[in-house]
C-alpha cells in the first residue's frame, strides 16, 4: 500500500464509508473496484458490492465471515482485506493497493514470463494459494486477471469467489462468476470445490504465463468447459521443467493433483540436482524443535477426500501468520510459529527488469529506423528491393502463424499435423500477403518521392536529401496501410531478443554494428544506384526535365 499525504477534499467527491473514491480501477461480478484514500492519506483498492450480492442479512453475516477469515491473512503474496463494512449502506471490502499490471495486461504488453522470473511467478502464486487455505478459505478464481505484478512477484487479489465453503449456494450458484478456463472439472461437474481446485487453477494460470495463450484455448465457453473436463490441455510452449508439474496439476481427477506443499516444495528445489532439498532453509529458531529435511522427490499424493458437510478447511494448528509485505527493496524472511525452519524464497524480491528491457526495445527499434534510412541513402534501388522482400516474408509469416494460432485455440489444444498444416499453408499466405505488400510499398515510396522531390526543389545536398527520403520511408513502412502485419511480428522478434539481459545486449551490440556499417559505408563509398545508371532524375529522364523546368 502507498502511503501518501492527504489530499484537499475534491469539490463534489464521492465518500465511501471514511474513504475517497479517487479513480474506478476495475469491475467484476461483485462490485466495481476504486482507488481511494483513506482519512490518513494512504490509498487502497476498494471494492462497492453489488446490491445483489448481499441483498439480505444472511448474505452479509456470510460476507462478515468471510472478511474476518481473510483478514488473518497477511501474506507478501495476497493483497490483504485491510478494513471492510458489510453492514454498512454501501457495503464495501478495502484491500491492500498494488500498483502494477494484472499478468494478463501484462503478457499483453510484454510477451509470456521466461526463465528465472517464470518459476519465482510460479511459487509466489503457489505460497498465496496456501496462505488462502491456511485460514479455511478456498480462492475458487484464480485467473490471470486476479493476479497482478508487483515489480516480477505476484500478488493474488479478488477473493470475489472465495466464499466460506458453509454457504450451502456456493456449488449451485459460485461456479457461473468463474471463467471457465480457468475453473477445475469436478466444479464443472457440479461437486463441492477442494483445495485441488485451486491447485487446477494455479496450473492454468501458470500456463497462461509461460504461453501467452489459455490452456484450454478459446471460442464458445461450452467448448472450453468440455476441453477442461477431458483434460484436453496445450501444454506446448511451457518450459520442460515445469511441465511434469503442470502436468498432473492440469489432471482432471482431483486425486491425481499433488497438494500445495508439493507444489511448492518442487518449485522452490533447484532445478538441476536429482536429490537435494527443495527448500532454501534459514537459521533454525533455537527452540530445540527437532526438524527433518523432506528430499525433492515427489511421491504420488494421497488421494483427496471429498468434504462432507461443512466443508471450511481447519487448520490443523493455529493459522499460520506471514509478516506484513516488506519496504520497497528489504528482503523479506517469512517465519513459522511452530519452531520449524523459515522458507526463504530465494532472491524473491529482486527488481523487476522492465526499465532496462524497455531501454533495449527502444535501441532495437531505433537501431533498424537507422538501418533502413542509412541503407535508403546508400543504395535506394537495392533499399526499396530488400524492403519489398523482407516486407513481404514478414507478412507472410504474420499471415501463416495467425491462421496456426486461431486454430489452435478453438480447438484448444496442438495436433500432430498442424505443423504440416501450416507450411502447406504457406504458399496461399504468401499469395495473400502479396496484395498489401505492394500497397503498403508503394505508398511507402510515394511518400518518399513527394517528400524528396520537394527537398530537390530547393537544390539541396543530395546525401542529406536521401537521408530525409529514408527516414520518410522507415516511417511510412512502419505506420502505413497494412502496415500492422510488419509492425507487430517486428515488436514480437524484439520483445523475444529481450527476454534476458545478455541476449538483449546482444542484439542492441549487433544493430549498433549495422548501423555503423551502413553510416561508414556511405561517407566512405558514396551513393550507389545500381542497378540504374544514376538518380531517377537524371538528364534525359522525365523526372529530369521536369526537374529542370522547375
Amino acid at each position: 500500500m502507498l502511503n501518501q499525504q492527504p489530499l484537499p477534499p475534491a469539490p463534489g467527491a464521492v465518500r465511501v464509508g471514511d474513504y475517497r473514491l479517487l479513480a474506478k480501477i476495475g469491475e467484476g461480478g461483485m462490485g466495481v473496484v476504486h482507488l481511494a484514500q483513506a482519512g490518513d492519506g494512504s490509498r487502497v483498492a476498494l471494492k462497492v458490492l453489488r446490491p445483489h450480492i448481499i441483498g439480505d442479512d444472511e448474505a452479509r453475516e456470510r460476507l462478515a465471515r468471510e472478511v474476518a477469515s481473510l483478514r488473518l491473512v497477511t501474506s507478501p503474496w495476497i493483497a490483504e482485506v485491510i478494513d471492510a463494512d458489510p453492514w454498512g449502506e454501501t457495503p464495501y471490502v478495502a484491500t491492500r493497493y498494488v500498483p502494477g499490471l494484472s499478468l494478463h495486461e501484462h503478457v499483453r504488453q510484454e510477451g509470456p514470463v521466461r526463465g528465472d522470473d517464470l518459476r519465482h511467478f510460479a511459487a509466489g502464486l503457489a505460497e498465496a494459494v496456501i496462505a488462502v487455505h491456511r485460514v479455511g478459505v478456498l480462492h475458487r478464481d484464480i485467473k490471470p486477471s486476479n493476479v497482478l505484478l508487483e515489480g516480477r512477484s505476484p500478488v493474488l487479489i479478488d477473493f470475489g469467489l472465495a466464499r466460506l465453503a458453509e454457504d450451502p449456494r456456493l456449488t449451485q450458484t459460485g461456479w457461473l462468476l468463474g471463467t471457465p478456463g480457468y475453473l477445475a472439472p469436478e466444479i464443472l461437474y457440479g461437486d463441492d470445490a477442494t483445495p485441488a481446485s485451486d491447485v487446477h487453477s494455479w496450473a492454468a494460470t501458470v500456463v497462461f504465463a509461460a504461453t501467452g495463450r489459455p490452456p484450454f484455448g478459446t471460442g464458445p465457453a461450452m467448448a472450453i468447459m468440455d476441453r477442461v473436463r477431458r483434460g484436453e490441455h496445450d501444454l506446448s510452449d511451457v518450459p520442460p521443467a515445469l511441465l511434469p508439474l503442470v502436468q498432473a496439476s492440469l489432471a482432471p481427477d482431483p486425486a491425481d493433483r499433488p497438494g500445495t506443499a508439493e507444489v511448492l516444495a518442487s518449485l522452490r528445489a533447484p532445478v538441476r540436482d536429482d536429490l537435494t532439498l527443495p527448500y532454501v532453509l534459514a537459521p533454525q529458531d533455537r527452540t530445540g524443535t527437532p526438524t527433518t529435511t523432506p528430499l525433492t522427490t515427489v511421491q504420488p499424493a494421497p488421494r483427496t477426500r471429498p468434504l462432507t458437510g461443512p466443508s471450511v478447511l481447519q487448520p490443523a494448528r493455529a493459522p499460520y501468520m506471514q509478516p506484513p509485505a516488506p519496504q520497497q527493496g528489504v528482503p523479506q524472511q517469512p517465519a513459522t510459529d511452530d519452531g520449524r525452519p523459515r522458507l526463504v524464497p530465494p532472491d524473491a524480491w529482486r527488481p523487476a527488469p522492465g526499465g532496462l528491457a524497455r531501454l533495449q526495445r527502444g535501441s532495437l527499434l531505433l537501431g533498424l529506423f537507422g538501418i533502413v534510412t542509412l541503407g535508403f541513402a546508400r543504395a535506394p534501388y537495392a533499399a526499396l528491393a530488400v524492403a519489398c522482400a523482407l516486407a513481404l516474408a514478414v507478412r507472410t509469416v504474420s499471415w501463416t502463424t495467425e491462421s496456426a494460432r486461431q486454430r489452435q485455440h478453438l480447438r484448444g489444444r496442438r495436433r500432430w499435423y498442424d505443423s504440416t498444416l501450416t507450411l502447406a499453408s504457406a504458399p496461399w499466405y504468401l499469395v495473400v500477403a502479396t496484395g498489401g505488400t505492394i500497397v503498403l510499398l508503394l505508398w511507402s515510396a510515394l511518400v518518399a518521392f513527394v517528400v524528396g522531390f520537394a527537398y530537390l526543389m530547393f537544390r539541396g545536398p543530395l546525401v542529406p536529401g536521401l537521408l530525409v527520403m529514408g527516414a520518410v520511408l522507415a516511417v511510412s513502412l512502419w505506420w502505413g496501410p497494412g502496415a500492422r502485419r510488419v509492425r507487430l511480428p517486428t515488436r514480437r522478434a524484439v520483445l523475444t531478443a529481450t527476454r534476458r539481459a545478455w541476449t538483449g545486449w546482444l542484439a542492441v551490440a549487433l544493430v549498433v554494428a549495422a548501423v555503423a556499417l551502413c553510416g561508414w559505408s556511405l561517407a566512405s563509398g558514396g551513393v550507389v544506384w545500381d542497378p540504374q545508371p544514376g538518380p531517377p532524375w537524371r538528364s534525359g529522364t522525365m523526372l529530369g526535365s521536369l526537374a529542370r523546368w522547375l
